[in-house]
C-alpha cells in the first residue's frame, strides 16, 4: 500500500532560512501521525507543504500516490484545521460546515444534509442555524473540523487545532480527535507544540528541530529510547547525563538519559548515588525532588505525600541500570 503522505529529501528555503531541511518522511493511509517541534523547527512548514499553501524548493512531494508539488491547494484531496478555526461570523453553522460544498457546486439541500451528517459526528446536531459567535471555543473547534470533514479527504490536516482550549476542554478534545480518527479511518497528520499532546494521540510522532527530523516513531519510542539529547530534553522531562557520570555509575560512557519517574529515593537496588537536596516541588500526584550529586543535578518524581523530605536534606538516589537509554551527542 502507497502511503498516504511521502516526502522524499524534500527542502523549504526562504532566502538564506532552511525552514524545512532535507526531510524524508511516510505517513500511512489511516495513521495519526503528530509532527512535533518547538516553534520554528519546520512542523508547520511541511504541514503547509502538504496542504499546498508552500512548494518546495528541492525534493519530491506525494499524496496518495500522486506528485503534489505545483498542485494547488484546491486540487488536493486533502483539508486544514486551523488554530484559530478561520470561521465565517456571518453565516450560520451550517452554512459554514458546508462552505467547501458550495465551492464546488453541491446543491443547497444536498450540502447541507452532508452538512448536518459532518454536525453529528463532531457531537453538534442541532447545531446549525446558530451563528460562531454563539458557541464556546470547544464547539467552533468542533465546527471547524465538520467543515473540514464534509469534504471526506483523504488526509486531514490539523495546525494546533487545541491550543486556544483551557486544560479539561483541550483533553476532552484529545481523546474525542482520536476515538473520531479511529471511527473515520482518515489519515490525521497533527501538528503541535505539546509534548503530552502528541504522546497520548499518535500511532507516531516525528520531532523536528532546526528544520530536520531528529527522530521518528511510536510516543514509546521516542519517550523511552531518544537517540539524541534534543529528543530526551524536549520529549517530557529527563535527565541527560553526561559520559562519565553515566560510566561511574554503571552505564555507557555515552550520553544517557535517565527519566526522573525511574527514580527511588531511600533504598532500591541497581544504581546508587548519594545527593544533597536543593528543591521540592509539590506537583499533585508527583512531588518533584532536585538534588544535587556533587556537580550533577539530578530530578526525581515520587508519588506524593509518599515520602517527606526537605531542602538541605541528604538522601540516596536509586535506579535500575536498565533506566540509562544511551544517546548519540546530537
Amino acid at each position: 500500500m502507497k502511503p498516504a503522505v511521502s516526502f522524499q529529501h524534500v527542502s523549504r528555503h526562504f532566502g538564506s532560512v532552511r525552514a524545512v531541511d532535507d526531510v524524508s518522511l511516510d505517513i500511512g493511509e489511516g495513521e495519526f501521525f503528530a509532527l512535533l517541534g518547538p516553534s520554528g523547527s519546520g512542523k508547520t512548514t511541511c504541514l503547509r507543504l502538504i496542504a499546498g499553501f508552500e512548494q518546495p524548493t528541492s525534493g519530491h512531494i506525494e499524496i496518495a500516490g500522486e506528485t503534489a508539488e505545483g498542485v494547488p491547494p484546491y486540487k488536493r484531496n486533502v483539508n486544514t484545521v486551523f488554530q484559530d478555526y478561520a470561521l465565517f461570523p456571518h453565516m450560520t453553522v451550517l452554512d459554514n460546515v458546508a462552505y467547501g460544498l458550495m465551492v464546488r457546486g453541491i446543491s443547497r439541500p444536498e450540502r447541507h444534509a452532508e452538512a448536518e451528517i459532518a454536525l453529528s459526528l463532531v457531537a453538534l446536531p442541532g447545531y446549525g442555524a446558530r451563528r460562531p459567535s454563539q458557541l464556546s471555543g470547544g464547539q467552533r473547534q468542533r465546527v471547524a473540523l465538520a467543515r473540514a470533514l464534509v469534504n471526506k479527504p483523504r488526509v486531514l490536516l490539523l495546525d494546533e487545532p487545541l491550543g486556544a482550549l483551557d486544560l479539561k476542554l483541550r483533553e476532552q478534545m484529545q481523546v474525542e480527535l482520536k476515538t473520531l480518527q479511529r471511527n473515520l479511518g482518515i489519515t490525521f497528520v497533527f501538528v503541535t507544540h505539546d509534548q503530552g499532546e502528541a504522546l497520548s494521540m499518535a500511532d507516531r510522532v516525528a520531532i523536528f528541530n532546526n528544520g530536520k527530523i531528529v527522530q521518528a516513531g511510536t510516543p514509546e519510542d521516542v519517550y523511552e529510547r531518544p537517540m539524541v539529547k534534543f529528543v530526551a530534553d524536549f520529549v517530557g522531562s529527563s535527565n541527560v547525563l553526561p559520559p562519565e557520570f553515566s560510566e561511574r555509575l554503571g552505564g555507557p560512557r555515552k550520553w544517557t538519559s535517565l527519566r526522573p519517574e525511574r527514580i527511588s529515593v531511600g533504598q532500591g537496588t541497581g544504581a546508587s548515588v548519594l545527593a544533597r537536596v536543593n528543591s521540592v516541588h509539590y506537583q499533585g500526584s508527583v512531588t518533584r525532588i532536585v538534588a544535587d550529586t556533587g556537580g550533577q543535578r539530578i530530578a526525581a518524581n515520587v508519588p506524593a505525600g509518599g515520602l517527606r523530605v526537605t531542602e538541605g536534606e541528604n538522601i540516596s538516589l536509586h535506579w535500575p541500570l536498565t533506566a540509562m537509554h544511551a544517546m548519540d551527542d546530537g
